[in-house]
């Protein structure tokens, strides 16, 4: 007679929650004991907190942004003349052209008087809610480590995402829920992969947990045929027995109750998560709003809903991405800005917007932080004829929600956007910022690893004090 191990027991009697990302925390070393015997547990910032929660919308492959929130007239005035002045330019693709001027004409909106593109029209309409950074530069003109850097702080994989460090700060307001959701594009994950969500050095309790935006959320979130709910109750009441004899003998091993917890978790998922994501229950003047009536706007316009409404039941971070699958299939245009741009705009403009006013009208916009982004910006010279190479000179992101002044731009580029003219802000300077409207001083959010203190914002960052409010 072969006896299973404990590990085995364990995996077994998962029955329908094995597919969960959460059972990789079997695998786990380390657990944060701070939260007490839960890693998620709910836990007080630093100081007093703007925000509470994060939507990010990630524009995968790289938002030109001298085509939607940063004004050339300059490009119109030189098109087609070789951009001198600037030192060698170095393009990423090859098939450098002249100077080329955008295909959207700009106009002002709000009281603020922002310009923006016919790129974004119903973005546009929020202006006044808008802090726009357009002085955000990278260290990476290669999707894959921009992508890292963006999400995680360095250029290398195996780091904690920003979600991950949030939710480490943190910890979760719903128990019932993940702390940390992430949306793919239909048509696939940017480069990368999970890398860019996921926990790295830290417990994998503190991992991004991918929602599907169709169908179940998670795969292999129901049981299985043959787990009824009375055997699946036998057998979490024996899993309970063995970890509790366990803890006696153990009391120290902070990595079994952060198990505990994730598997706890993972059981209350099997109906809190559906009825979350369940945006049928909304009214169609809300998904309207969102776009649902339209077959461009839908699949983007229900991710947005799902992030209002998982943000709205206590998730602290919920990441959104356009773009994926291939680089034609993203934001990523090297040989045709107006298709390419115009495609993903019409598919996230909207929703976008959407959202942004479903936020404002419950009262929600003050307390959630909304992040608008790509990787890197795009160059101001033609590639191909009528497409444009990577930027990571310069480039724009927007902010709006929780603490932040809206109807302001922060920093500026150069004449023709290729460049940072004034007031250039890191990335780890926009993690700093992220961090400090939610409560927590990046300096001090520290987790020990391989011999030292490590931060979200590695040995840099300062926090971008003109856009808050």
């Amino acid at each position: 007679m072969r006896y299973l191990s404990r590990r085995e027991l364990l995996q077994r009697a998962g029955g329908g929650i094995a597919g969960l990302a959460f059972a990789d925390l079997m695998n786990s070393e380390q657990a944060r004991a701070a939260g007490g015997s839960n890693p998620l547990a709910a836990r007080a910032p630093h100081f007093a907190a703007k925000a509470k929660a994060v939507i990010s919308i990630f524009c995968y492959g790289g938002v030109s942004h001298v085509d939607s929130f940063d004004p050339k007239p300059e490009l119109y005035k030189r098109r087609g003349e070789v951009m001198s002045g600037k030192g060698e330019v170095v393009v990423s693709q090859g098939n450098p052209g002249g100077l080329m001027p955008s295909p959207w004409g700009f106009k002002k909106y709000g009281e603020c008087g922002r310009d923006v593109s016919d790129l974004f029209p119903k973005t546009a309409e929020m202006v006044d809610d808008l802090a726009f950074i357009r002085s955000m530069y990278a260290i990476s003109n290669d999707h894959a480590p921009a992508l890292f850097q963006m999400n995680t702080g360095s250029v290398l994989p195996g780091h904690p995402s920003m979600g991950s460090w949030i939710t480490y700060g943190l910890g979760t307001e719903n128990q019932n829920l993940p702390a940390f959701v992430v949306f793919t594009d239909p048509r696939g994950g940017p480069i990368g992969g999970a890398p860019n969500w996921m926990n790295g050095f830290m417990p994998a309790a503190y991992q991004g947990t991918q929602f599907r935006s169709t169908g179940d959320p998670i795969v292999d979130l129901k049981p299985g045929a043959d787990m009824t709910p009375e055997r699946q109750r036998r057998w979490l009441r024996l899993l309970g027995e063995l970890n509790a004899a366990h803890a006696r003998v153990n009391p120290d091993d902070s990595e079994l109750s952060a198990r505990i917890a994730t598997y706890e978790l993972a059981f209350r998922m099997q109906t809190s998560a559906l009825e979350a994501v369940d945006v049928e229950k909304e009214s169609a003047a809300t998904k309207k709003l969102y776009g649902l009536d339209s077959k461009i706007t839908e699949y983007f316009g229900r991710q947005c809903l799902m992030a209002r409404r998982l943000v709205e039941r206590g998730v602290r971070m919920v990441q959104i991405y356009s773009g994926g699958g291939n680089f034609q299939s993203s934001w990523d245009a090297h040989w045709d800005i107006a298709e390419n741009h115009g495609m993903h705009a019409a598919e996230t403009d909207g929703p976008v917007a959407g959202m942004l006013r479903d936020l404002k009208s419950r009262g929600m916009l003050d307390s959630t932080l909304v992040l608008w982004h790509g990787e890197f910006g795009r160059m101001p010279i033609s590639q191909r004829m009528n497409g444009r190479d990577h930027n990571p000179h310069v480039f724009t992101v927007w902010l709006a929600g929780g603490g932040v002044k809206g109807g302001i731009a922060a920093g500026s580029s150069d004449e023709f956007g290729y460049k940072v003219a004034e007031g250039g802000k890191s990335i780890n300077d926009l993690h700093a910022t992220v961090l400090h409207l939610l409560g927590l001083n990046h300096e001090k959010l520290t987790y020990f690893y391989n011999g030292r203190n490590m931060r979200l914002t590695d040995v840099s960052g300062s926090v971008i004090r003109e856009i808050l409010a």
